[in-house]
């Protein structure tokens, strides 16, 4: 079989303080860059990406056929010059590829200017393309606000089961194996879908912890020989549009099959409305707690700032937490990234052991936040590109430029000039400060860290520093959410 394969990330959060451009997706960040024809069978190999996955469960019995793939670190809307050029690829290969299938490895929350919902929009063309008979699989992330226009463009919608998304890979691998069976003789299965009527904040959205826990594993558990595939998608609870809602769906091999799987799944995210808490502390609260723990533990206190968690849209630069780590005077501290490309290059110029007088961070203008000028000694430098240790991250290799570990007494600062969210132990070691020998870790990030850090943790909280991912979804300013829906558990309905 021809499969024509590519692929488009991007979680958006419509409050974030800056656009995806173009430039976003070649710089990549955390994530490849822009990667067009045999750039993709280059750089996906054996990570934790969904067409790596893909590739590897399909092996080398059918012929894939390369158009792009493209991802960048969540913000604000992608511009539409970003998704013409990136659509445009992928598109424009699928169309020469004459493919009998087609693989797309897609986020589902993408938010464009011109488009609300950029996957529904993309796979809208993509099946002008291929016709109507040509199978479509797509993996998403979990995180997915999985609209009708998706469903109706595609053959198959399948999602992670794990945030931290460590089952990336494996994800893609289900898809590839969806379309084997096809080709094996199975018969396109029917949909049944669902949507939930309140926003899940996405501190609770661990699938660590219960309920999330508890309801994937009844996502397994619905799958059969009349079911071959079922998912849910808490969704991404910042995208301003009427689509941003949970979802649950299955497919069967008949409308009945597919219909009880689905009901049974709405149950119980039906029921699960009121269990998804997730402990969020102030600042200094949180500091102080950490401190009162690390008197007597072995391991770190991991801090979660949550708030400006460039993996959910944050430009990774507020320093709410910095500030007080400073007021409760913090030894043995360390937090990143703090993103300030001007600050890392200053700290290459005077050097290790010099003192660079510079206002760190601070540079998005979020409200309640500042940049934090003080003396800082560089006791580090880095060039910003290192392979990657952890589960979430795996085999990847980070590009996040030029890069510095600035001191302030007791506080050690990651400073790099990309973002992504800090959720790997080598993102602190590669500026020279071991994780391990910390008594305080702040990382910005909500959830993903705790794949590599949970082992070397004495305890992880959630605190709120000033940041464009409100902590409660009722914090946001939204306004074109779908009328009805409630925005925090037994809320007020928007």
């Amino acid at each position: 079989m021809r499969i024509a394969i590519g692929g488009f990330q991007h979680e958006t959060n419509t409050f974030a303080p800056s656009k995806a451009t173009y430039e976003r997706f070649v710089q990549g960040g955390g994530w490849p860059p822009v990667s067009l024809g045999g750039e993709i069978f280059e750089r996906f190999q054996n990570q934790n990406i969904p067409i790596s996955g893909f590739m590897k469960e399909m092996g080398a019995a059918h012929t894939l056929i390369p158009t792009a793939w493209a991802a960048a670190s969540p913000s604000a809307q992608v511009t539409d010059d970003a998704f013409e050029r990136i659509a445009g690829a992928i598109c424009d290969g699928i169309r020469k590829a004459d493919a009998e299938m087609v693989y797309l490895d897609l986020h589902g929350a993408m938010v464009t200017d011109s488009h609300p919902d950029g996957e529904g929009e993309l796979l809208r063309r993509v099946r002008a393309i291929v016709g109507p008979k040509v199978p479509i699989a797509v993996s998403l992330d979990l995180h997915s606000n999985t609209t009708a226009a998706m469903f109706a463009n595609c053959e198959l919608l399948v999602a992670y089961r794990t945030y931290p998304h460590v089952d990336m890979a494996e994800t893609g691998a289900r898809a590839a194996f969806y379309l084997k069976s096809r080709i094996n003789g199975m018969a396109a299965p029917v949909v049944a879908w669902r949507t939930l009527p309140y926003i899940i904040p996405i501190t609770a959205q661990c699938t660590d912890l219960f309920p999330g826990n508890d309801i994937y594993t009844l996502v397994g558990r619905l799958e059969s020989r009349d079911v071959p595939s079922a998912s849910f998608t808490p969704g991404f609870p910042a995208a301003d549009f009427e689509g941003c809602a949970p979802v649950v769906w299955a497919y069967g091999v008949n409308q009945a099959a597919a219909n009880a799987a689905a009901d049974t799944l709405e149950r119980r995210v039906l029921a699960a409305e009121g269990e998804w808490d997730a402990r969020v502390l102030g600042a200094v609260e949180a500091v102080r707690e950490a401190q009162l723990i690390a008197a007597t533990a072995r391991k770190p206190v991991v801090i979660a700032d949550t708030q400006d968690n460039p993996g959910a849209g944050g430009d990774s630069d507020t320093m709410g937490m910095v500030r007080a780590l400073l007021e409760c005077r913090a030894e043995r501290a360390a937090t990143g990234l703090i993103v300030d490309g001007e600050a890392a290059k200053a700290a290459h110029e005077v050097g290790v052991g010099k003192t660079l007088n510079f206002a760190l961070g601070g540079k998005s203008r979020i409200p309640g936040d500042s940049p934090l000028e003080l003396p800082w000694t560089v006791e580090a430098v880095h060039a910003g590109t290192f392979p990657t240790t952890g589960p979430f991250y795996r085999g990847m290799t980070m590009r996040l430029g030029p890069s510095a570990c600035l001191r302030y007494q007791g506080v050690r600062i990651v400073v790099a000039t990309y973002k992504t969210q800090l959720a790997d132990q080598a993102m602190y070691r590669y500026v020279g400060i071991e994780p391990t020998e910390q008594a305080i870790l702040v990382n910005k990030s909500s959830v993903h860290f705790r794949a590599d850090f949970t082992p070397i943790a004495e305890k992880i909280l959630v605190a709120k520093a000033p940041g464009p991912m409100a902590a409660d979804p009722a914090d946001l300013p939204w306004k074109h959410l779908r009328k009805g829906i409630r925005l925090h558990p037994f809320g007020k309905a928007f």
